[in-house]
């Protein structure tokens, strides 16, 4: 008898079993709550959006004109700046080298100016005037044995070549004290304007290529471009800066005297939202912390949602209208890339409806009107 109502017992109770863990499995898990409460609209009817606080500046990416190691950082985060006051520079040893050669050609290029205008030099007329003297004296010597061979009466005494060689002796010296005039007024002229204006030219051309390398000396130290705070700094002395636009930026900086909020509002939402509505900021973990918020503009791109929350609800294939608020920074103390949760009063959707209504009621009533003074 044991044996023959034992199994069905077990199995009756296996069953009952397998239900009460169906069934005690299928219950809802209880929410837990949650670690903080969230904050609470304090308008009727609102439009709700997470709100970035950053710079009244932007957060402006600082980067460098050109590309090298860089040789020293001359502040730390935090750290208030002027505009025009140096961040970082960038190793210089090669273009200072260059700029020694440059400046060795220009020096070259000043002295042999110099030397063309202080032409001619008062040593070297004498030695020209003597030369004169010497030749002048060489066509009297030749044109005096010329007259001796001409006076003589008997042709047999000299011979016909004797005086045609007496002849061209004269003649050459002639041509030697012509010579030696004109480079003696050569010389009295000084340097030849031509020359002086491409020793001039040159001079242009060096100062202008010492001045490239002064330049790009200059352009290797990083200024702050406005009067602001160091936000973040990602490089270190000795690492390799590039130009152009990174993914993660040499140096944060803006300036903070007051804050702004870049509130991302949905694009459903978007046609609810009047820029002379009320605002109030929440700061994100204590509701009791806000500021009323002043509007500053609207970005006019609608652009996709990039900014997430963390919320496991949040939608991400949303387009959201970026809407600038600022407050003052003694008011609440978050820093920039904080979180706030922003509430904008906004009209209800039903009364944008009765009021779109009314509307098209007048719009129908002005145009029967209309009709019925056409048909009299």
């Amino acid at each position: 008898m044991i044996r023959k109502y034992l199994l069905p017992v077990i199995a009756v109770i296996g069953a009952v079993f397998a239900v009460y863990s169906v069934f005690s499995s299928s219950k809802p898990a209880p929410v837990p709550p949650p670690v903080v409460q969230p904050a609470q609209a304090p308008f009727k009817s609102y439009i709700a959006g997470a709100g970035i606080t950053e710079a009244s500046t932007e957060n402006i990416a600082v980067s460098t004109n050109l590309s090298g190691v860089i040789k020293k950082v001359f502040v730390t985060v935090g750290a208030r700046v002027k505009q025009g006051y140096p961040l970082f520079t960038l190793d210089d040893r090669e273009l200072l080298a260059e700029r020694s050669v440059r400046l060795s050609a220009l020096q070259n290029a000043k002295e042999r100016l110099s030397k063309l205008v202080s032409l001619p030099r008062p040593e070297d007329i004498p030695p020209a005037e003597a030369r004169v003297k010497e030749a002048e004296t060489s066509l009297s010597e030749m044109k005096h044995h010329l007259q001796l061979a001409e006076c003589v009466t008997d042709r047999r005494a000299i011979s016909v070549e004797e005086l045609a060689r007496r002849r061209y002796a004269v003649q050459t010296a002639e041509a030697k004290l012509a010579e030696v005039n004109a480079q003696l007024a050569l010389l009295k002229a000084g340097a030849w304007k031509p020359d002086v204006e491409i020793a001039k030219a040159d001079i242009s051309n060096t100062e202008a290529q010492v001045k490239a390398i002064e330049t790009a000396i200059e352009r290797l130290t990083v200024l702050a471009p406005i009067n602001g705070e160091i936000l973040q700094i990602n490089l270190r002395s000795g690492e390799y800066a590039q130009t152009g636009v990174l993914q993660k930026p040499l140096m944060l900086i803006g300036n903070l005297d007051r804050l702004h909020v870049r509130v991302d509002v949905d694009e459903n939402d978007a046609w609810r939202f009047r820029k002379d509505a009320s605002a109030i900021a929440f700061v994100r973990g204590n509701r009791e912390m806000k500021t009323p918020i002043k509007y500053e503009r609207t970005e006019p791109y609608v652009i996709p949602k990039k900014s997430l929350t963390g919320d496991s609800t949040e939608r991400v294939d949303t387009r959201v209208m970026q809407v600038v608020y600022s407050f003052e920074r003694s008011q609440l103390p978050v820093y920039v890339g904080q979180l706030m949760d922003v509430f904008i009063e906004a009209p209800s959707v039903t009364v944008i409806s009765a009021g779109a209504r009314q509307t098209h009621e007048k719009n129908d009533s002005k145009n029967s009107n209309k009709e019925g003074r056409s048909k009299k």
